[in-house]
């Protein structure tokens, strides 16, 4: 069986990584749109930007923690469901918090940053980043 902790990062080809960082841009702006249409305060929109990457404070033990706390907040799905919470039960800040989370992910997928893989921060499911990609 295969160990993942030893696969090599994956190597996107470049017109895919544009298309990737162009779907991030559309969510970015689709998320901050969702926050500003629903009363999300303008001044506190970067500070809530930068809440998700708390979850990199994993890999202050090791990296497959890191990866697995960095990849449960910059995700679709936990946005998209967060957003959806939002939706369904009315609580207006359920819902700013999924179109934070939302726009939080797309923001770093135009930074070309993706899912984390357990070998080190700098693979990811979109390629090496960082010192990892040189």
């Amino acid at each position: 069986m295969h160990d993942i902790t030893s696969a090599p990062a994956p190597v996107i080809h470049p017109t895919v990584r544009i298309w990737l960082r162009l779907e991030g841009l559309a969510a970015f702006i689709a998320g901050l749109a969702i926050y500003g249409a629903n009363g999300g305060p303008w001044l506190l929109a970067v500070p809530f930007l930068l809440v998700p990457d708390v979850s990199m404070l994993g890999y202050l033990r090791d990296p497959r923690l890191g990866a697995f706390t960095y990849n449960l907040a910059h995700n679709w799905s936990i946005g998209l469901a967060v957003l959806g919470v939002g939706v369904w039960s009315g609580l207006s800040w359920v819902l700013l918090a999924g179109a934070i989370l939302v726009a939080h992910v797309g923001m770093d997928r135009v930074a070309g940053y993706g899912l984390k893989l357990p070998t080190s921060f700098g693979d990811t499911h979109l390629g090496r980043i960082g010192k990892a990609a040189r």
